[in-house]
């Protein structure tokens, strides 16, 4: 029995299955962008008082 001519296509080779939420150059992460540790903790900060909030 030959297997080969059975079933869908192959998915393309070297391709992401989907696009990521924070990838490079969207909104979210635009190139050359970094944060400061001072801007990283204020963020972090915010997050943890926002999870303990409820």
């Amino acid at each position: 029995m030959d297997y080969s001519k059975q079933g869908g296509q192959k998915p393309g080779r070297n391709e992401p299955r989907h696009s990521e939420h924070n990838a490079k150059g969207t909104d979210k992460n635009p190139y050359s962008k970094r944060e400061t540790k001072a801007e990283l903790l204020a963020r972090m900060k915010k997050a943890a008082a926002a999870q303990k909030d409820g």
